[in-house]
Formats: structure tokens, C-alpha cells, sequence
């Protein structure tokens, strides 16, 4: 606490200290006209007296309107604990007894021969994972999905084809069917793990989030008192760094992003490494794309947010638009009725700074933040890197258990065995705990961010462990993506799907009506969202948000730049663009109706520049160009770009070598080029031609 609130209290302290809701001490200042801000704010030792005075009356209320029960005899005793003991063998009965009935009823109708295959059958090996999909299920039990969703049903389970089932509802479901399964992976579950540790409380691990320059370093440079914002690269961090402070005998674990593509890469992989998000906005320059950015990215995460209202010093700063454009996302602060704690902070005079360490550990307790601290440990692969001197070293977050030096582990398709140890400061540790970010060496080979981290028996386990899953990773695919040709079909599966969008456009007008567009279409058998929606070209960014939420990528009068291309045809996600935004709600509807027609897909030829201008008499101005890399045709699409921005799409009207008109100009040669309505060129335009290929719509 600074020296100004020595005496003072922070309203969620006096709170627990008269066990009442923070709603019902922030009411009572209010109508006693102390004004505070949030539960964060401090008051006098007066004004706390006040409050206790004045809300004594309601504590010994809600303890008074319970009175307590006459103490219970022997006997009442006895025969409640037999009422309970009955109750609770009932329902452990209850679904043994169903299935063996129902079984003996099916079989009672069939013939002695047909007996003889349900014996057979229920001899049947499946190998399934932990979690297995009802489609999945269906296509090695070789039994419809539907007749596995109504046995689902008798299980008291509503699923769909695409849901997930974990291994025990698996196991039964098998049997139900005469199929007995088999766990693929043989490796320690987490889930026995849980049953044989108590789960204690854990500290939380914080990722700080938000637009370059916003002060997202200088914020943790306080927090650490470290200079490490002046060490970075022209100021802007380069790589994932994992910190830990203790404050007020709590301890905390900071993770600093380079950007949202790792945080969002680690939840695709269905790893979810933090607890609590710190976004930190500019309280001069507001809510940028960036902002809205992390503002997705911590939903898709289902990580709560913790706003940080930084350099509040300047005398530019508007606190009240940052909070008012937040409204505007969805991230209401408690000063405007919502549930988002925000915070003033001056990263680089230290002024807030306390107040924003104590929302983080109020929004931790809220959160019972728990984990087995004893135990083999699990952890998240956060970054990787060669080490001089070392070898392959990858930062791991702990999840669960203890890492100890010579633990033999396992990481996606990788092994080893824990040589080293080390924390943030490069200091050797012997062991690290839940929620403790740390250098963990000696790793077989590089594994990939977002992998799990497990420690097992040894090192022949670790090895059979690794090898089984190298030669499985082919067979594994990733998870199923969602694109309009296969929509119809999966509406058909299933009673309700569920379309997710990431929405690029040109302007903020069209991006802003092409969401209201689509949000009206009808909603009987399906749910439309759009998670993401902002201006420019379709990037890298835009792609890992898509597949992390399973969704596609509309693009209105924009294109995606060859790396989100390359990416998103890594990753399975489909991008559509389009020039005109009502054949973007047709496409949708035609898809949900399976009427979509062929694709048509855009294939870059050529990318020609323009070194000289001609003024034709009769056909105007023609472009002298050079072909640097493919090859340019007749009739082509053209993109005709400027300082790399896109100035016009239209057509390549005329192409000639010489005086000759060609139908093509290969790499390496000059041509001459017309385009249609179109002759502003300038020396130095870049003209990329494409051809449009239809390609048959799968179903």
C-alpha cells in the first residue's frame, strides 16, 4: 500500500470481515453518500466503522434467521443414516440393472444362432482415447451414430454426433453394443491421478495481453522491478517470458506474450494455460484492433479478463472512453454495472499498481483456483529453444504435481529426462510446483507449444510412450473444421450446429453491416456467431482464432496474405472471399440447405511489374512490363498493386509481345499489358494475375 492509504481498507476486505456481498457493503456506502468506485476502493477506518455500525444488524440477521436445530437422538439418527444408506445403493444399482434387462429382452426375441454372434461380439477389442467422439464410436462399432445417441440417452446423456465422450461413458456405451474397449494410449490419466491427491489451492498464473505499445512490458518491469522493456528490440517483446513475483505472502506466475498467435495457438491444441487475463489498454489512445484482438482471444479461452487502464499520468488520458469502448466489446466494468474489474494504472510512475495485484488475487479466489500439488507433475510446453552449452530446452508451466531432476517424461511425440532446471533468472532449482513457469532440459527432440508435458515410471515407458505416438501421428488427425460445403451435411447429423465466423472487410461500414446481415439469418437449425470481425487483410492472426473456435473466415474485398493462406490450408481452416456481400448470405443459406454450387477458387499465375508507359493513339495507355515469376495469360484476373496496397481487380483487357497479341508471357520476358477500365499506372506498379478454377463441392 502507498503512504496515502496507510489506515485505510479495501472494501472486499471489510466484506469477508462482516460476511456480507460486496453488493450489499457497496449499496450501503452509496446510500450513505461515501462514494467508491468499485470493491477494490479503499476507505477510512471512519468510514469502515460506519459501515460496521450500519450493517452489524444484517450479519446477526442472516445468523438469527436460521435458528439451530434440536440436536438429534440416537434413534432419528440410526434411521436417517439407513434412509441414506438405501437412496444411495438404489442409484448405484440403477443403471447395472437397466442394461442387463434390456440386453435379455433383445436377446430373448432373436434365434439361438443369432445369440451365438451377440457372445461373439462382445468379445469385439476396440481401441479408443480418453475422449472419443459419437462419430468416431459409430465408425468402429460399425453402428449407426443415431442408434448410439439413443443409448446415450437411457444413460440419462442428450449428446450429439460430434460430442465428445469421455472413456467411462465410452466403456459403457461399448458394452451396450457387445464391444470391449481399450484405452490406445497406455499412459497415466490425469483423471486416476485426481482421485488418489487431494486437490489443494493453487496459485494463478496471469497472461498480460493487448495492442503493441500499450505498456504490457513496463507494466511486468514494475511488477518485477526489472528493466526489461529497455532490453527488448526496439522496444517490443520478442519472445514468450514466464515471471513470478510474491505479493502480500500470494504468489503469482506472469505470462508475457509477443503476441496473441501463441496464446491462441496453445488453446487450439486444447491446452489452456492461463487463469486470468490482464488487458492492458492505453488510457490515451483507447481501444485499437489489437485490443479487440485479445478481447476474443481471452473469450475463446474462457479466461476471465482483468482490465489495466495504463498511463493515466498523461494528460491526455480518457479513462471514461476506454471503459465506455469496452461496453461497446462486451467487457462491462463494475463502474458501469458489469462484472469486469478495472483498474487506473501508471506502469512506468508504479501508481494503481498495488490495487491491480489485489484484483488478481480477488478475481483468483473467486475463480477456487485448485490443482493436486503432490504427485508426478503435468505441465504446459509454453516455449522452445536450442541453448548453448545445454541443448534442446523447452519453458514448461506446471499444472499439476512436481517436476524433480531426474523425472523421465513425455511431451507430444518427444521424451526425456529432467537434467536441468531453471527459473526465469537462469537459478537452478532441484524441483517445481504448480503454477511455476520454468527451463526444464533434456528433451529427445524439439516438442511443439501447446504440448503436454507428463512425467512418467521411466525412461522405457517415456521412449514406448513417444514411438507409439510418432507412428500414431500420422493415423491422428487434427480436429474436424467446420467450412460451407460440409455445413448442409453436418445440419443433417446433427439437431443443431453451431457456425462460427471470423469477419475481415475493407471498411468498418461494410464489416459492421455484413454482421447484421448474417446475424439475421434464420436460427432453426442453426446458430451463427461471429467471434471476430475488424478491418485489413485476412492474416495469420485471423486463422489461429478460427481454428482454435472451429469456425471459417469471410473476407469482403479482402485477401488473405500468402502466410494465413499457407497456414490456414496447414490447419484445415476454409477462408471465403467475396467482392459482393449479399452473395455471402446466399452462400450460407445455400449451404444450409446443401444447394451450394461448385467453388470457385482465385490461382495466382504471375506477378508481373511495370517499367515503362506507353500512349497508344488509338487503345490509350498500355503498361510496358516484365513477368518476374510464373507466367501472365490473356483474360487473367489482375490485381494491380501500389507501395503494396491494392489499388484495383479487374482484367487483363489486351497482352501483346512486340506488336503481337499472345494468349501468354512466361517468367523472364517483357510484355506489353491493357487492362479494362483501368490505364492510372505508374512505374513500379506490381500487377498479380490469377486464374478462376471451379472445384466441386464435397459432400
Amino acid at each position: 500500500m502507498t503512504k496515502k492509504e496507510e489506515g485505510k481498507i479495501r472494501i472486499y476486505e471489510l466484506a469477508k470481515e462482516l460476511d456480507v456481498t460486496n453488493d450489499e457493503i457497496l449499496d450501503f456506502l452509496k446510500k450513505e453518500g461515501i462514494k467508491v468506485k468499485s470493491v477494490l476502493s479503499s476507505i477510512t477506518k471512519n468510514e469502515a466503522d460506519k459501515a460496521k455500525k450500519g450493517l452489524q444488524g444484517k450479519t446477526k440477521k442472516k445468523s438469527s434467521a436460521k435458528p439451530k436445530k434440536a440436536p438429534k437422538t440416537k434413534k432419528e439418527k440410526k434411521v436417517k443414516d439407513e434412509k441414506r444408506k438405501k437412496k444411495t445403493t438404489r442409484k448405484k444399482k440403477a443403471p447395472k440393472e437397466i442394461k442387463p434387462k434390456k440386453l435379455k429382452k433383445e436377446e430373448a426375441k432373436k434365434k439361438p444362432e443369432e445369440k451365438k454372434e451377440i457372445t461373439k461380439e462382445k468379445h469385439n477389442l476396440i481401441e479408443v482415447g480418453k475422449t472419443n467422439s459419437i462419430k468416431e464410436l459409430s465408425k468402429k462399432m460399425s453402428i449407426s451414430a443415431s442408434e448410439i445417441i439413443n443409448a446415450c440417452l437411457k444413460l440419462g446423456i442428450q449428446a450429439t454426433i460430434n460430442q465428445n465422450l469421455d472413456f467411462d461413458t465410452t466403456h459403457l456405451i461399448a458394452e451396450e453394443f457387445g464391444f470391449k474397449v481399450k484405452l490406445h494410449e497406455p499412459i497415466e490419466v490425469p483423471k486416476i491421478r485426481r482421485e488418489t491427491y487431494k486437490l489443494q489451492k493453487k496459485s494463478p498464473v496471469v497472461t498480460i495481453m493487448g495492442h503493441v505499445d500499450h505498456g504490457k512490458t513496463t507494466l511486468l518491469d514494475y511488477i518485477r522491478k526489472t528493466q526489461v522493456a529497455k532490453q527488448e528490440s526496439g522496444g517490443i517483446t520478442q519472445k514468450i517470458g514466464a515471471y513470478h513475483i510474491n505479493y502480500n505472502s500470494h504468489k503469482i506466475t506472469f505470462i508475457d506474450t509477443p503476441g496473441h498467435e501463441a496464446f491462441t495457438s496453445m488453446r487450439a491444441r486444447g491446452a489452456n494455460v492461463t487463469d486470468i487475463v490482464v488487458l492492458v489498454v492505453a488510457a490515451n489512445e483507447g481501444v485499437k484492433s489489437q485490443t479487440i484482438e485479445a478481447i476474443n482471444h481471452a473469450k475463446a479461452a474462457n479466461a476471465p479478463i482483468i482490465v489495466a487502464i495504463n498511463k493515466i499520468d498523461l494528460s491526455s488520458a480518457n479513462p471514461s472512453k476506454v471503459l465506455a469502448d469496452l461496453a461497446e466489446k462486451e467487457v462491462v466494468a463494475h463502474e458501469y454495472g458489469g462484472n469486469v474489474i478495472a483498474v487506473r494504472i501508471s506502469a512506468l510512475k508504479g501508481e494503481g499498481i498495488d490495487e491491480l495485484l489485489d484484483a488478481i488475487i480477488l478475481q483468483s479466489e473467486d475463480l477456487n483456483l485448485r490443482a493436486p500439488l503432490e504427485g508426478p507433475g503435468i505441465g504446459i510446453i509454453l516455449e522452445t529453444r536450442i541453448k548453448k552449452g545445454i541443448g534442446n530446452v523447452a519453458t514448461v508451466v506446471v499444472k499439476e504435481g512436481e517436476i524433480k531432476i531426474g523425472d523421465s517424461f513425455v511431451a507430444g511425440s518427444t521424451s526425456g529426462k529432467v537434467r536441468l532446471i531453471l527459473d526465469e533468472n537462469d537459478k537452478r532449482l532441484k524441483t517445481a510446483g504448480v503454477s511455476q513457469a520454468v527451463q526444464i532440459s533434456q528433451f529427445e527432440s524439439l516438442p511443439k507449444t501447446g504440448d503436454i508435458f507428463k512425467v512418467v515410471k521411466n525412461t522405457k515407458t517415456a521412449r514406448d510412450i513417444s514411438e507409439e505416438r510418432k507412428s500414431f501421428k500420422e493415423e491422428k488427425k487434427e480436429k474436424e473444421t467446420i467450412s460451407l460445403s460440409n455445413l448442409y451435411e453436418k445440419i443433417k447429423e446433427d439437431e443443431k450446429e453451431f457456425l462460427k465466423l471470423v469477419i475481415k472487410g475493407d471498411d468498418a461500414g461494410s464489416v459492421d453491416a455484413l454482421k447484421i446481415l448474417i446475424e439475421s439469418l434464420p436460427k432453426e437449425k442453426i446458430q451463427i456467431k461471429v467471434i471476430h470481425s475488424s478491418i485489413g487483410p485476412i492474416n495469420e492472426n485471423d486463422v489461429m482464432l478460427a481454428q482454435a473456435s472451429e469456425g471459417i473466415i469471410i473476407g469482403f474485398k479482402v485477401k488473405p496474405y500468402p502466410q494465413a493462406k499457407e497456414e490456414a490450408k496447414k490447419r484445415g481452416v476454409e477462408i471465403k472471399t467475396y467482392d459482393v456481400i449479399f452473395e455471402i448470405t446466399e452462400d450460407i443459406k445455400k449451404a444450409m440447405l446443401g444447394l451450394l454450387k461448385p467453388e470457385k477458387e482465385e490461382v495466382k499465375c504471375g506477378e508481373i511489374e511495370i517499367r515503362k508507359i506507353f500512349e497508344g493513339s488509338t487503345i490509350g495507355k498500355v503498361a510496358g512490363c516484365f513477368v518476374l515469376s510464373g507466367a501472365v495469360n490473356n483474360n487473367d484476373i489482375a490485381y494491380l498493386f501500389r507501395d503494396n496496397k491494392e489499388i484495383i481487380k479487374t482484367k487483363i483487357a489486351t497482352l501483346k509481345r512486340f506488336d503481337k497479341d499472345v494468349k501468354s508471357v512466361e517468367e523472364g520476358y517483357e510484355c506489353g499489358i491493357r487492362l479494362t477500365d483501368f490505364d492510372s499506372f505508374k512505374e513500379g506498379d506490381i500487377i498479380e494475375s490469377y486464374k478462376v478454377i471451379e472445384k466441386e463441392r464435397k459432400l
